[in-house]
């Protein structure tokens, strides 16, 4: 019986990442572009270092490409090794030899399956982490823009879904700003030092690289091999754009858990910024909104609405790559030379981890170029409490002259008031602030036996005083300064990357 061919992945239930940059560079043609690549380069660089024939390494560079494989039948056939490669390596060479019989001895000369699939691997994700970190550098721009240009625009700052203080969406957009910055460094370093070649051979010794160029090339038994060693793995780093490893990573499965938790992070801090988007363009909040694009956010059943698509798709990745580099770690556990299973598990997850990252970074940077702020409503939602939300700020100026104790609790009093009654905050306090000096001077000594007060005493404010100090836009702390900062370290990391 013969087995009729799926349709390709076309990224159905991943909207996130179809048609996204990443998307295209971790594809199964991707995947086995990457893997015929590195056989490619460990035939030119060994025909360098004098164990292989440049006419080979030119015949096998002809041969590998993904064209002349069929990646349905090489996935099938995988199912008889566990992997890919095995199948792979058998077409490349009949490749090869159908053009060159002898060069086709040269195919994976010295090499085994874990070498060419982990290369192959780190090469995707070398590939896709150029382009995510082009997204992000955009990401990155968009919300420092943004910080720049609301730096002192006053918000609700919320805590646990309520309003809490002032504060200014420049700073929003700054943490935001500091998150992705955050990830990009980590990513940065993954990408210059975290994704290594793999050159172990058979169980991780090299003894297949090194027999084949004592036999090949005499001059490496000089010092017992040492130097050609220490030469291929770092010629083939070079030749692929990777990391030179200080040994064979078999077992050691560092890189891959090192590029996941980087993912997790970038996911982590997009996500949020997506979480706030999505809140905050709420009907009844209407402080920002994405920005608007045919069909996008539309509804099958409802025609008015124009849901937060971009934060939805951003999201959903957020959600998704905790969990796939929680396999990756828990594979990281490995037996032997070389385990049944645990490195097999972790060629899925990486590339979808990979993949949804990839996405989210890109859709990240068509959000937050586009997002539009609404000054109006911002300030208009600061005012709903009539005053509530610097209460912070009036039991602090209240505390000099009634005690800290008692100006917190005649706050927590007058806000209670103030919240069911409807009334604004100022117009209650200096009611009970008038109600406390009339207590006060029923017990006070005589006055002419009293200091005179630098400023009036509290109950003196009116309802205007106190509204003044109530205006939120003027108890934003230090969020401009902080703003500043954040920029600052901007400019920095985009002159050092």
């Amino acid at each position: 019986m013969t087995t009729s061919q799926p349709a390709a992945d076309t990224g159905l239930f991943s909207p996130v990442r179809s048609g996204t940059p990443a998307e295209a560079a971790t594809t199964d043609a991707a995947c086995l572009t990457a893997m015929l690549d590195t056989e490619a380069a460990l035939a030119r660089v060994q025909a360098r270092l004098g164990t292989v024939s440049e006419a080979a390494a030119r015949a096998i560079g002809e041969a590998a490409r993904a064209e002349h494989f069929d990646l349905y039948e090489l996935a099938v056939q995988a199912r008889g090794a566990a992997n890919p490669v095995v199948p792979l390596v058998r077409r490349l060479t009949a490749l090869v030899a159908a053009e060159d019989p002898e060069a086709a001895h040269s195919v994976h000369q010295g090499s085994t399956s874990q070498d060419i699939l982990d290369t192959g691997l780190m090469l995707v994700a070398a590939r896709t982490l150029d382009l995510v970190l082009a997204d992000l550098d955009r990401t990155a721009d968009a919300l420092a823009r943004l910080a720049a240009r609301h730096r002192d625009t006053p918000m609700a700052a919320r805590t646990l879904g309520q309003h809490a203080v002032p504060t200014t969406f420049g700073l929003k957009a700054a943490g935001w700003l500091q998150g992705v910055l955050d990830a990009r460094d980590r990513l940065r370093r993954v990408r210059a030092h975290g994704l290594p070649v793999q050159l172990g051979g058979a169980a991780g010794t090299m003894a297949g690289y090194l027999q084949y160029a004592l036999l090949h090339a005499p001059a490496a038994a000089d010092d017992g091999g040492a130097r050609y060693i220490q030469e291929l793995p770092a010629a083939l780093a070079t030749e692929l754009d990777l990391t030179e490893p200080l040994v064979p990573w078999h077992t050691v499965r560092t890189p891959l858990a090192d590029l996941g938790a980087a993912l997790a992070l970038l996911t982590g801090a997009l996500g949020s910024i997506a979480a706030d988007v999505q809140l905050l363009s709420r009907t009844e909040t209407g402080e920002l909104a994405e920005p608007a694009a045919e069909g996008r956010g539309t509804s099958s059943a409802m025609p008015h609405k124009r849901n937060p698509a971009l934060s939805a798709l951003i999201r959903a990745a957020a959600y998704q790559v905790p969990s796939l580099v929680g396999t990756l770690m828990q594979v990281s556990v490995h037996d032997d030379e070389r385990p049944a299973g645990a490195w097999h598990a972790e060629w899925a997850p990486l590339r979808d981890c990979l993949r949804l990252a990839g996405g989210a970074a890109h859709t990240a940077a068509e959000l937050t170029e586009g997002l539009i702020v609404h000054e109006d409503r911002m300030r208009a939602n600061l005012e709903l409490t009539g005053g509530l939300v610097v209460s912070e700020r009036l039991a602090a100026l209240l505390s000099v002259e009634l005690g800290r104790a008692e100006a917190k609790a005649l706050l927590g009093r007058a806000s209670a008031q103030a919240a069911t009654s409807g009334r604004h905050l100022a117009e209650v306090l200096a009611e009970a602030l008038a109600e406390v000096l009339a207590g006060a001077r029923t017990e006070a000594p005589d006055p002419a036996d009293a200091p005179a007060p630098a400023e009036p005493p509290a109950g003196r404010r009116s309802a205007e005083d106190l509204r003044e100090l109530s205006d939120p836009a003027h108890y934003t702390g230090a969020a401009g300064q902080l703003v500043d900062r954040v920029l600052g370290r901007f400019r920095l990391d985009g002159r050092a990357g």
